[in-house]
This record gives structure tokens, C-alpha cells and sequence, in this order.
């Protein structure tokens, strides 16, 4: 029998330390163990989980034995009652805590992002080197359309390879997210420090971290990544969102910016430096990636997301938005069509069955579309927990999957170029 692991929660400031705990599993002991500083943020983690337990559809049955202090991380190193670490907090110090706890032993599965500076690279290098076991939480591999465009996009006979012109980007990601948002039925209560980029970060290492790792994902070929070798013409910018002081207020509860923010503060708002625009080349493939942010998410919505892969056979579109009622939908439209594509399109559904039960297909103008049952879609809140089991279950097997490491380390150091960009960008503007 496998032995269940003793989970740490170390010093949990946002709602996906919390997410991660939102379904039961085998490979996890009841027994959650938190190391923080007193404060708001933990008392948010607490209700949170306190609410997976009182839920009526399969609840969960953490028990928290929760240690607040100044001195939480000297507590965790005295008493060690677990070896896995999970850190979804503050971004401007999960760098070093990673590398500390690293270097101590423990394995680590840390929220996006790692690194908010330019130069943090460098303990990134030493972190992805040797083990223990540290990963990101890449949830949006979850997400059943990316995958789907992934298995179509391997497909030759479907979508041939990616199409390759000049300076064209063959993939392009468009992704929205909100500010105040809804988040396991009730509103999100985010933390005055969110709004801090010395203590968050800025765009191009937020939400663009996940777009960055699908396009590793979708293309890899099982060979590591390799920054200096697979990745040319970065180009990035950024610019802000005006928050006005009735909506932070909504957004973090309180009644007036607080004094860290208010020298930022312009006509009565707060720019939040949080839309980012970024294109690169990995292996020869021009890439464009874009991440914006609006205040509330529309009634009845929730985040926007257009994606396209470009074929010499077909277009894959991934599309989220109020007309497909907020569920991603992926359409197929070939270069060309007729019946000879709609037989082998047919056909590679049916083969697609033992992974995907279920799916369909129907014609959608000159194209497709992709017919996705409810059994196979889970949502955002979900892949929390899918990503802490299948972390669990790779260090149970004693190996760092995939090219973990190298190609953690291309995306950050990618991600870290960018930022440096963005601010030159933003110099020449000023």
C-alpha cells in the first residue's frame, strides 16, 4: 500500500493554497499541517478549507493544525511533520523560500509565479539542477479543451504541422481574467498586497506563466527545453488597469487604499501594472501571447480565453467567451475541406474515445466543432487538486517526470527576459 503523505502549507496569502485541498485523495493524510504568520491571509485559508469540510456533496475531512508566528518557518525546520511543502502566497518571496526549502530537503509544488525579478534566475538554476522534487501549478494543463487541441494538434492527418509564416505567430493565446470574480461560490477577497508590485509582480510573470508553459507543452517533442538554444525575439510590454477606490474596496474589503498604495494612487485610482503582451520564437515557432485583466467578470461569466493553433490542414480555435456561455468550445477549420477531411476528422474522434468518452463532432459553417460532454469538463477550481495528486503521485514513483527541471527553467528564465523588456519598453513611453 502506498503511504500517504503529511501535507505543509506554508504561509498561505492566496486562495490557491487553499484550492489545492479542495477534493480528498488517497495519497493524502487528513492531517494538513500550516506554518504561517498571523494574519488575515490565514484566517482566509482556514474558512476556505473550513468550507470544503461543511459542504454537503463530498465534503473533505482536513483536520488543520495551524502554528502562527513570526518565527512559522524556524517552527516548520524544528519540526519537519511532513515532507512535501505547498506555497501559494506572497510572489516576492517564494524564490528564496523554494530555494531554502530546497536545499533543506523538502518537495516543493509552488504557485505561479516563482520569480517577479529579473535576477532570481539564478537560484532557479540551482533549484531545477538536482533533487528534491519542485514543481509549478500548471493547472491550465487540466483544462479539457487545451488538451483536446494538444491531441488534435499531434494528429498529421488532421492538422498537418504548424503553419510557418515569417513572422506570423502560429500559436496565439488572448486570455482575460477579473479582478473581483466569484470564486467557490462566494466573492474573492483579495489582499491589499495583491495590489503591491513589490510584493506581487507585475503582468508579464502573472497569468502569462501558464500560457507560456501550454506552448512547451503542446510542441514539446520529450527533449528538455533549453533557453539559450530554443528561444529568440522576445518582445514584451506592459501597461495598467485603473482601479477606482469603490472597487478595490469591494475587492479587498477595506474602506480606502492603504498608506503603501496611496503614493501610486492618480485621479482617485490605483494603476494596477497587470495587462501584458508578450511574442517569442521556441524552436523556429513564433509564438503571441496576451493577458489582460478587467474589473468584475460578467454576470453569469467568468474568464475570457481565445486560442488559435495554426496548421497547414487546419486552424484549432479554442474560444471562451458570453457567446459560447462561458465554456470553452473548440472549433476545427480546415484549409481544405470536403469529404475525404471530414471522414478522417470522423475518425480520429472515434479513436479518440478511450481517453476522451464521449466526444462528438458536428458541422460548424465551412469547419467543425468539437462536441465536449459534461463528464469530461471539470473546472479551474478542480485542477487544483489534479495537480496535487498527480505531483504526489511522481514523487511516489522516485523520478522527476518529463523534463521537469529544464523546462521549468527555460519558462521562468523566459519569463524573466520579458519583464526586463517590458521595462525598457516602458522607460522609452515615459
Amino acid at each position: 500500500m502506498t503511504q500517504r503523505h503529511t501535507l505543509i502549507i506554508l504561509n498561505p496569502g492566496h486562495f490557491h493554497a487553499a484550492l489545492t485541498l479542495r477534493e480528498s485523495h488517497p495519497l493524502i493524510d487528513d492531517d494538513i499541517h500550516v506554518f504561517a504568520e498571523d494574519g488575515p491571509d490565514v484566517d482566509t485559508f482556514i474558512r476556505l478549507v473550513h468550507a470544503f469540510n461543511d459542504r454537503v456533496v463530498n465534503p473533505t475531512h482536513w483536520t488543520l493544525y495551524v502554528y502562527r508566528g513570526a518565527d512559522y518557518l524556524e517552527k516548520l525546520f524544528a519540526q519537519r511533520p511532513g515532507q512535501v511543502v505547498i506555497i501559494a502566497g506572497r510572489n516576492n518571496e517564494k524564490m528564496p523560500l523554494i530555494h531554502l526549502l530546497h536545499a533543506q530537503g523538502f518537495c516543493v509544488l509552488g504557485d505561479k509565479p516563482w520569480l517577479i525579478e529579473s535576477g532570481q534566475t539564478a537560484l532557479l538554476k540551482e533549484i531545477t539542477a538536482s533533487a528534491p522534487l519542485a514543481m509549478d501549478i500548471m493547472t491550465e494543463r487540466h483544462e479539457i479543451v487545451n488538451r483536446l487541441q494538444k491531441a488534435f494538434m499531434r494528429q498529421p492527418a488532421i492538422f498537418g504541422g504548424l503553419r510557418l509564416e515569417g513572422l506570423r505567430p502560429a500559436i496565439a493565446f488572448r486570455s482575460v481574467h477579473h479582478l473581483y470574480k466569484m470564486v467557490n461560490g462566494a466573492p474573492l477577497r483579495r489582499p491589499a498586497w495583491y495590489f503591491d508590485p513589490a510584493s506581487q509582480g507585475e503582468g508579464i510573470t502573472d497569468v502569462t506563466t501558464h500560457l507560456v508553459d501550454l506552448v512547451q507543452w503542446m510542441t514539446g517533442d520529450g527533449s528538455p527545453f533549453d533557453f539559450d538554444r530554443d528561444v529568440a525575439r522576445i518582445c514584451a510590454r506592459q501597461w495598467s488597469t485603473a482601479i477606482p477606490r469603490s472597487m478595490f474596496s469591494r475587492i479587498t474589503g477595506l474602506e480606502d487604499f492603504p498608506p503603501g498604495l496611496r503614493n501610486q494612487v492618480v485621479d482617485g485610482a490605483l494603476p494596477f501594472l497587470c495587462n501584458a503582451m508578450l511574442s517569442y520564437e521556441l524552436r523556429g515557432i513564433p509564438v503571441e501571447i496576451e493577458t489582460l485583466w478587467g474589473l468584475e467578470e460578467p454576470v453569469g461569466g467568468g474568464d475570457l480565453h481565445h486560442a488559435v493553433l495554426r496548421g497547414s490542414k487546419a486552424d484549432l480555435i479554442a474560444e471562451q467567451d458570453g457567446e459560447t456561455g462561458f465554456l470553452t468550445t473548440l472549433s476545427i477549420n480546415p484549409a481544405k475541406g470536403g469529404k475525404a477531411y471530414a471522414e478522417a476528422l470522423t475518425c480520429a474522434v472515434e479513436q479518440m474515445q478511450e481517453e476522451f468518452p464521449g466526444l462528438g463532432l458536428e458541422p460548424e459553417g465551412e469547419g467543425f466543432r468539437i462536441v465536449i460532454p459534461k463528464a469530461l469538463r471539470t473546472t479551474h477550481e478542480q485542477h487544483f487538486s489534479v495537480v496535487l495528486q498527480s505531483f504526489l503521485a511522481d514523487l511516489d514513483q522516485g523520478a522527476s517526470p518529463g523534463n521537469t527541471g529544464p523546462d521549468l527553467n527555460c519558462r521562468y528564465t523566459l519569463l524573466a527576459q520579458a519583464l526586463a523588456l517590458s521595462h525598457d519598453a516602458l522607460d522609452i513611453q515615459n
